[in-house]
């Protein structure tokens, strides 16, 4: 079967969508309320990515394209992608969907931020991704974990 990751509108549809990702259980991962607080009908720059198959939505992310003034990640410094709440529906995990999100992301070319999630390093190190050296002031208490494309390597901290 053939699928493919696309934007998502911000739309009442969408919003329907994303309820039943919620009834599911994994309240943590929720993005409705964020979807609710960027409501503008249609909107097609929305940070909002997933997978349809047919008409159900099976798998979401949050992609924010983050300012390199802000990178306190990467070296060079440098513009990145901060990835959020990769969620696959149940039934559909284990079949490439979240794979297909996360290789849609490096397909920017950028170097990507996550925090993993409800037991997910395992996942994340598939993908190709490191801990970063842990700093108790920008890393607030969340274990970052990076992608690095070609030529970026981890900034360090004095």
């Amino acid at each position: 079967m053939s699928f493919k990751v696309e934007n998502l509108k911000i739309n009442y549809k969408t919003l329907e969508e994303f309820n039943k990702f919620r009834e599911v259980g994994v309240q943590e991962l929720s993005m409705k309320e964020e979807l609710e607080t960027n409501m503008v009908e249609n909107d097609s720059d929305s940070p909002f990515y997933g997978i349809y198959l047919g008409n159900k939505l099976v798998a979401r992310m949050n992609l924010y394209k983050r300012d390199a003034r802000f990178d306190q990640y990467f070296e060079p410094p440098q513009n990145y992608l901060e990835l959020w709440k990769v969620e696959v529906l149940p039934g559909y995990q284990k079949k490439g969907y979240g794979q297909a999100m996360v290789e849609f992301a490096k397909g920017f070319g950028l170097p990507i931020k996550t925090n993993p999630r409800v037991n997910s390093t395992q996942f994340w190190e598939k993908m190709g991704f490191e801990r970063v050296t842990y700093d108790l002031e920008r890393d607030l208490g969340e274990n970052p974990m990076v992608w690095y494309p070609e030529g970026v390597t981890e900034q360090v901290h004095d």
